[in-house]
């Protein structure tokens, strides 16, 4: 009898124990399609061909959460509710600064371009002076486009604040701009395809100025992830780089890829068409500098999110 009980009791132990090991990364991502290495490898998980789960190890599980704009999904990396998360590049940047440097890690870069200013057909809007008076919505305050549109009515000479100022930015959810435009209550929208485009082909929208170089995405972590789970943050960023190499070398693959989860996580018919038109705009980019961040902090103190010059030493993590 104690044989026996000894014998499933062994039996059990190596039943549970493996489930019991395995390791769960949570990846934050948006439903745009600047975010293309988070759109392509969500759909390979959700299809049961993780490409991140293949490159992690057998053990590894990936679970992924999509959000909005990036000062909530930089909230959730800073209350430990995701480990990494595509964003960008101002939130990351702001998380930073606020927190010493102690809190945020830079992984890698992802995409750039793929964000633009779009005005009304009609519209006779040029340079920043033209938009006093105006209203122009952005996907949320304190996002990259949110800051990106404020330091360019600041440094055209209008008076922006946060809250006010000589040009009305509305924070808006990308879903919500298009009909807010339709029906003229926005004179402007600066934000990311696939939304400059819908803005273009649903509601006449014209492109009035273009982000066509700077970084629009990039690969961020806590602190506490990137120490306490080093070897793994290792194998995500290489597996983040072949997964951008396999994009570029298969770009008709990626799109269909792109628009199937765009269809699942917004519940809304995407056209192949329109992926096509907004894959025009996006160069994608794993890697960043320094230099392009010292441009960002620039652009934040201009737009009052930053009082002060942040030391950017530890912001990029240097894997070997």
């Amino acid at each position: 009898m104690r044989a026996r009980t000894f014998l499933i009791g062994f039996i059990l132990f190596w039943v549970v124990v493996p489930s019991a090991m395995a390791e769960t990364i949570r990846v934050g991502h948006f439903p745009n399609v600047t975010h293309v290495q988070g759109l392509v490898a969500h759909h390979l998980s959700r299809t049961g061909h993780g490409w991140f789960e293949e490159r992690l190890g057998k053990d590894v599980k990936v679970e992924w959460y999509v959000y909005n704009a990036g000062p909530s999904a930089i909230e959730a990396i800073l209350a430990g509710s995701v480990d990494l998360t595509y964003v960008g590049p101002n939130p990351a940047l702001n998380a930073y600064a606020k927190s010493n440097g102690e809190e945020i890690r830079l992984l890698a870069g992802a995409a750039a371009g793929g964000a633009a200013l779009v005005v009304q057909a009609d519209s006779q809007l040029k340079q920043p002076t033209d938009f006093r008076g105006k209203t122009i919505a952005t996907p949320q305050l304190g996002n990259t486009q949110d800051i990106a549109c404020r330091a360019w009515l600041a440094n055209g000479g209008l008076k922006i604040t946060q809250t006010g100022g000589e040009a009305f930015i509305v924070p808006t959810p990308n879903p919500d701009q298009i009909s807010l435009f339709q029906q003229r209550k926005l004179d402007a929208v600066w934000t990311v395809e696939p939304w400059v485009s819908r803005l273009e082909r649903e509601a006449g929208g014209k492109v009035l100025l273009e982000q066509s170089k700077d970084s629009v995405t990039v690969l961020v972590s806590g602190v506490k992830f990137v120490k306490g789970k080093s070897e793994l943050t290792k194998k995500f960023v290489q597996a983040h780089r072949e997964l951008t190499d396999w994009i570029l070398a298969h770009p008709e693959e990626a799109k269909k890829m792109v628009l199937e989860e765009l269809s699942v996580e917004t519940q809304a018919k995407v056209s192949a068409e329109l992926i096509a038109q907004a894959w025009k705009r996006i160069m994608l980019r794993p890697d960043v500098s320094i230099e392009e961040f010292q441009q960002f902090v620039s652009n934040a103190q201009r737009a009052g999110f930053m009082r002060t010059t942040p030391d950017l030493a530890r912001l990029i993590e240097r894997l070997p």
